[in-house]
C-alpha cells in the first residue's frame, strides 16, 4: 500500500507547536468585519489550539 498524501489545505492553515499542540487562526476574522464588535476582532487576532481529542485526528492527515 502506498504511502498517505499530505492535505495540502489542511497543512496550510494548520501549525504544529513543539509541545505536539495544533495552532490555527479564529475563523470570521475578516468576513463580514464592520458588523462584529472591536473586542470580538481584536482576540480573533490571536491563534487558537485544537482540542487534542480533534488534533490527534487532524495530525494524521497532515503527517505530523
Amino acid at each position: 500500500m502506498s504511502k498517505m498524501k499530505t492535505k495540502r489545505g489542511l497543512a496550510k492553515r494548520l501549525h504544529v507547536t513543539g509541545s505536539g499542540h495544533v495552532k490555527t487562526k479564529t475563523q470570521g476574522y475578516n468576513h463580514l468585519a464592520q458588523s462584529k464588535s472591536q473586542k470580538r476582532t481584536r482576540h480573533a487576532r490571536k491563534a487558537n489550539t485544537i482540542s487534542k481529542a480533534d488534533a490527534r485526528r487532524l495530525r494524521r492527515l497532515i503527517r505530523y
